[in-house]
C-alpha cells in the first residue's frame, strides 16, 4: 500500500511515545502499509545542533522523508510545545519536505494541559512544510501508555481503541483499506 514514515521525536530510548509510534505501526502493517521507524535521537546531535544539511545521517533521514507516503509524528510535550529534539530535524528538512504527503501528529504528556500544544505549536510547523492533509491529531497520557515486567508496551484499552480510529482516518487519506481488523493485544 503506502510508504509511511514513523518519526519519533523523543530523547528517551523507553518513552512511551515510542511506544505509542509501535502500537501504530502495528496496526498499520495489519491494514499493508510498509512503515519505516525514524527515532530521531539516534541521529548525531552535531549534525543536529550544527545544522549540517549534509551529513550522511541527515540526508538519509531527508531522503526518508522524500520516499514516505505518509508521515507519523510523535513528540513528548515539554513546557506546551513538542521536543526540541524534534524541532532541530524538522529545521534541516527543505521546506516543503511534507508536501502531497498525509501527516498524522501524536503527542504525549503528563496531564491533559499539554493537549493543545500539537495545534498550537506542532500543527502550524507541519503545514508550512507543505503537508496535503494533517490528520486530526492525537494526544496521550503517560498514564495511558506503559510497560509490563517483559518491557512489553501496553496501551490502555480506551486509547487503543481511539488509536485505531484515529490511524484508520489516516490510513483511509491514505487510500488503504480500513476495514475490520482484528485487535492487536
Amino acid at each position: 500500500m503506502a510508504a509511511i514514515l514513523s518519526v519519533s521525536g523523543s530523547p528517551s530510548p523507553t518513552s512511551r511515545t515510542s511506544w505509542l509510534l509501535r502500537h501504530l505501526a502495528d496496526r498499520l502493517r495489519l491494514q499493508g502499509h510498509d512503515v519505516t521507524p525514524l527515532d530521531v535521537r539516534t541521529l548525531p546531535a552535531q549534525a543536529l545542533l550544527g545544522a549540517d544539511f549534509r551529513h550522511p545521517a541527515i540526508v538519509t533521514a531527508t531522503d526518508l522523508f522524500a520516499r514516505a507516503d505518509g508521515v507519523v509524528i510523535g513528540t513528548p510535550v515539554y513546557k506546551a510545545a513538542y521536543s526540541g529534539l524534534l524541532k532541530s530535524l524538522l529545521d534541516l528538512l527543505p521546506q516543503y519536505a511534507l508536501s502531497g504527503k498525509a501527516v498524522l501528529p501524536l503527542a504525549t504528556g503528563g496531564s491533559t494541559a499539554h493537549v493543545l500544544a500539537i495545534d498550537y505549536a506542532l500543527r502550524p510547523v507541519l503545514s508550512s512544510m507543505g503537508s496535503s492533509h494533517i490528520v486530526p491529531r492525537w494526544f496521550t497520557l503517560d498514564k495511558d501508555v506503559a510497560a509490563d515486567d517483559h518491557a512489553t508496551h501496553i496501551v490502555a484499552p480506551a486509547v487503543a481503541e481511539a488509536l485505531e480510529q484515529v490511524t484508520d482516518l489516516f490510513s483511509a487519506a491514505l487510500g488503504g483499506r480500513t476495514g475490520a481488523l482484528r485487535r492487536t493485544a
